[in-house]
């Protein structure tokens, strides 16, 4: 039976391996390989004869890695003389589909309030009107800022000069000194990295799949920058939102480091409450930088479902405040513009990614 065992370890990495990387069963570890994935797989279904997919009775403790992802571990219970179905191996396969990538979390689809829904004093008019959104996907997002350790690892990878931290310091900081370029240069090499589509071309405009420019955000595989409306969605709690002025809170000092609390300067990411659905530092630290162009009208003219942006314009958005900003400035409904080629002490950003 010990070859059984090893034929259905090889069959399931074939069925999930490319996609997942290494699975281990029992403790030992084999990579995938796509030779022979033709031989054996129509569109997902198993083709091998079933006396060839015989396996022990007893449980198989299989465990799913990937880099970048979450690594998961299932418990399946096998019975004498069962064969390695499409059903058992789908459901290994499913474990890695509804993974969540690593240092992501997980917003479900929705619809809210976006805009100065407080009516605060201090908003600006570009924060008017106030409109209902439909997002009608689900999305990933980051849990932090992009830190420096991250972006160094991708200026080390790529050659890229890195950015000053100002004298602040390094390591899990924010990093600062991004322009929108620099985020999405990050972005694509990420998703390389990782074996995804990147998201953008070289004239910042989205991608899907097939390598093709879209304003789809539901059919972008890679990482790229939230959407304005992405970003105010998870900042205000999603699904779980409490109605909170900033990122979790109505008390600023809980949640973010800001003008009066910060010494003006930026601190590691994650020590401040998070909101809602786990997010740090959503309100203050550095402000993030968005995918969508910049039009300060935009929000009585734009698309209701599944916003993106103007489709033209030299600015982007911005949101979140920052480490030397007053309170106001890190609301959830705060945004601005930014030339896309600027970068400062002020200007970080953070991932997300559309869920297949």
């Amino acid at each position: 039976m010990k070859n059984a065992r090893i034929r259905f370890l090889t069959l399931l990495l074939l069925i999930i391996g490319l996609a997942v990387g290494t699975i281990v069963l029992a403790g030992q570890a084999r990579q995938s390989n796509a030779k022979g994935l033709q031989e054996i797989l129509s569109q997902g279904f198993i083709k091998a004869p079933p006396e060839k997919r015989l396996i022990e009775a007893g449980k198989i403790e299989a465990e799913v890695k990937k880099g970048g992802y979450v690594t998961q571990k299932k418990s399946v219970g096998i019975v004498t003389g069962q064969v390695a179905t499409e059903q058992l191996a789908l459901a290994l396969a499913q474990t890695q589909v509804s993974s969540t990538p690593s240092g992501m979390v997980r917003v479900n689809r929705g619809r809210f309030q976006m805009g100065n829904v407080e009516n605060d004093k201090s908003a600006f008019d570009w924060e008017k009107p106030v409109h209902t959104v439909t997002l009608t996907y689900d999305y990933w997002i980051g849990k932090y800022e992009v830190t420096f350790n991250e972006y160094d690892t991708y200026c080390a990878a790529t050659g890229k000069s890195k950015p000053s931290d100002a004298g602040w310091g390094r390591g899990t900081r924010p990093v600062i000194n991004v322009s929108w370029w620099d985020a999405i240069g990050y972005c694509n090499w990420l998703s390389e990295r990782e074996g995804l589509k990147k998201a953008y071309d070289g004239d910042g405009n989205l991608l899907d799949k097939s390598g093709k420019v879209t304003t789809d955000i539901t059919k972008v595989e890679g990482y790229r920058l939230p959407t304005e409306a992405e970003w105010e969605y998870a900042a205000r709690g999603g699904q779980n939102s409490r109605g909170y002025k900033y990122a979790g809170s109505n008390d600023l000092n809980e949640v973010g480091w800001y003008l009066d609390n910060s010494g003006k300067k930026t601190h590691p990411v994650g020590e401040k409450k998070p909101n809602e659905l786990g997010l740090y530092d959503m309100s203050g630290n550095v402000m993030e930088w968005c995918h969508d162009r910049w039009d300060d009208s935009y929000y009585s003219q734009g698309p209701q479902t599944n916003p993106t942006g103007p489709s033209s314009g030299a600015l982007r958005g911005v949101r979140g405040g920052s480490q030397s900003e007053s309170a106001p400035y890190c609301r959830t409904a705060f945004r601005i513009g930014g030339t896309s080629t600027v970068s400062g002490d002020k200007l970080g950003f953070r991932l997300s990614r559309t869920v297949f």
